[in-house]
């Protein structure tokens, strides 16, 4: 009977320790990426102050009469205190903050809601003073500048004992981010929170007890220390890891290390036990928090996971899976040799470490074939590609991956897409004069609407970044980081480059109803029609700038067609009879048909 009962215990909990799919929920998504601190001031009474905020180096405070940058000033112009600090651009704006918090995100879900959107990504929230957060102070408290009463919350935060779960406590603001997740789930979306467990900033609690108590702290092995301060010498030998050599952000210690580490290729490896056992707490607080999975997040997108030892991830799926059998974990996985060798995904994706990663892979080529720049390839070279990038993947898998084509750290689509460069190289204007920051040109928004309806009827899930859907452009972190342009904002005119030598002209800045009303338009198709969910991909044409595409399962079939050239182009059905046209909504029965230049159809075949 015991031998009965345990076999039975085993078989129900193996599922929930170690799913080998994908959620089933995470190929039906359009995925919209949040930075809150640029995102809505819904609360100005929270706005940081100068004590909350820190930059790289070490503990870099903000000059004399910082203040909070107003949301519509124009992104080149300097604020006061920047100018009179003597501070120069790319030095000033990383002191700057906007106010973004979650009340603003609250009351935009209505928002989100009417462009269609299902699932938010929410880059870190956790307690840090930096503009990205990837610095924590606190992994397991929300930042106290998102929430109502910042002071309050820091008097919470001093009262615990922040390696011991059962003296955490709720502050405001992460009551205030439960209430989001209720809404989220209210709506019938998903969201997930941003971490990084490669590393942590230099206020982290059990760094500064490191700081504090040198090789007698409990926490010295938490992390990636070399040497120790000898007192009995007048040089300080402390020296510690950071990552990518970045002296305020100390990495965690892995263990277990198997073979030579290298950037950008996975290795075997764990992390040490203390500080994992602490991150597992982490999430189980926000998976289940007080203990009720209902309430909490629908998964984790995973930062820098190149840098962590598949090890851990293998346990740490199986942690989240115990708590939330229908988690979704994403890694970010990027660059195996900048600026011309991605990573390759399928290490990450094959059942037991992540679920998906984000999918730059797809994007870069897809960039090179609807934008104009000096590496074009055509339709049979991108196809080849794409082919390539899917088949690799198990099925599930293709399905779930996020499809990210801009983020917080690569430059707005509408940049990237009016300038010829090679994709993320020189992509800022500090890096090439001659990158152009300002309004595109018409074809440039036309080249990228079709690559849009690439995206959305595309093999994985989308995601949007966010302000896209608004026509903001902007190169390269930073610039990829402005407050959004809201439509019932007046913004100054933008000044293009102005804080390089010479002059250049400004162009209004503000909301863009027809890219709205476009982004809006393609999430409905997708949301609205499953063959795209999970349907198979088949090309029917790929020659020159002339791209075709069915998307079909035993329910139907979607054909995708595009003419990215300079001259109408003909395409033969491959079935006879009426098709419904997504795009417009007109029903047209016909066995050839021309495109415009620059011109796609999403054609159901009826």
């Amino acid at each position: 009977m015991r031998t009965i009962l345990v076999a039975t215990l085993l078989l129900i909990s193996l599922p929930l320790a170690a799913q080998p799919s994908p959620p089933s929920w995470a190929k039906e998504v359009v995925w919209y990426q949040v930075f809150v601190e640029r995102f809505h001031n819904g609360d100005k009474k929270n706005d940081p102050r100068v004590e909350d905020i820190s930059i790289a180096p070490l503990n870099q405070y903000p000059p004399a009469g910082w203040t909070v940058t107003p949301w519509t000033k124009s992104w080149y112009e300097q604020e006061p205190w920047a100018s009179k600090a003597g501070l120069k651009f790319n030095e000033g704006i990383q002191f700057r903050r906007y106010g973004g918090d979650l009340q603003g995100l609250l009351d935009k879900l209505d928002y989100l809601q009417e462009l269609g959107v299902n699932a938010l990504f929410l880059n870190p929230i956790n307690h840090a003073p930096s503009l990205h957060k990837y610095d924590a102070t606190s992994y397991h408290h929300v930042d106290a500048n998102f929430g109502p009463d910042p002071k309050g919350d820091l008097a919470i935060m001093a009262r615990e004992n922040p390696v011991d779960p059962a003296t955490w406590k709720w502050t405001s603001a992460d009551k205030l981010f439960l209430k989001l997740v209720q809404e989220v789930h209210r709506r019938k979306m998903r969201i997930i929170m941003d971490y990084s467990w490669n590393h942590t900033g230099t206020r982290f609690w059990a760094w500064q007890d490191i700081l504090k108590n040198g090789e007698k702290s409990a926490y010295k092995d938490w992390f990636a220390i070399k040497t120790f301060d000898n007192p009995a010498t007048p040089a300080n030998e402390f020296a510690y890891a950071g990552w990518a050599n970045v002296p305020s952000l100390p990495e965690i210690r892995k263990v277990d290390v198997k073979g030579h580490r290298v950037s950008g290729v996975p290795y075997e490896g764990n992390i040490h036990p203390a500080a994992k056992q602490h991150m597992f707490e982490v999430a189980r607080r926000w998976l289940a928090p007080n203990g009720n999975v209902s309430q909490g997040i629908d998964g984790f997108r995973l930062d820098v996971a190149d840098q962590v030892g598949l090890g851990f991830w293998r346990d740490f799926r199986k942690h989240v899976r115990s708590i939330q059998p229908h988690a979704y974990l994403v890694g970010e996985i990027w660059w195996r040799q900048w600026p011309d060798h991605l990573m390759d995904p399928l290490p990450y994706v094959k059942g037991d470490v992540f679920d998906a990663v984000m999918f730059y892979q797809v994007y870069r080529p897809a960039r090179y074939f609807f934008a104009k720049t000096t590496m074009p390839i055509d339709a049979k070279a991108f196809k080849d590609s794409l082919t390539h990038h899917l088949n690799r993947l198990p099925e599930s898998v293709r399905h779930a991956m996020m499809n990210t084509s801009s983020s917080h750290d690569a430059p707005r689509l509408l940049t990237d897409f009016a300038n010829p460069n090679k994709y993320k190289f020189k992509a800022t204007p500090n890096d090439d004069p001659h990158y152009f920051t300002g309004r595109p040109d018409e074809e440039t928004y036309q080249r990228l609407r079709l690559y849009l309806v690439n995206l959305f009827t595309g093999v994985g899930a989308p995601q949007i970044w966010n302000g896209e859907e608004m026509g903001m452009w902007g190169a390269d972190d930073p610039h990829d980081r402005k407050p959004l342009w809201w439509s019932d904002l007046k913004f100054d005119n933008e000044a293009r480059n102005n804080f390089q030598p010479g002059t250049s002209p400004s162009d209004p800045v503000g909301f863009n109803p027809k890219q709205f009303e476009w982004y809006k338009k393609l999430v409905h198709v997708r949301r609205t029609q499953p063959i795209l969910w999970d349907g198979k991909l088949e090309f029917l044409v790929a020659e020159g700038r002339k791209l075709a595409y069915v998307r079909s399962n035993d329910k139907g079939e979607i054909l995708v067609l595009f003419n990215t050239g300079s001259e109408r182009a003909q395409f033969i059905l491959p079935r006879t009879g009426n098709y419904l046209e997504l795009l417009t909504n007109k029903t047209l029965d016909v066995t050839k048909l021309w495109l415009d230049p620059q011109s796609a159809m999403i054609l159901k075949k009826l």
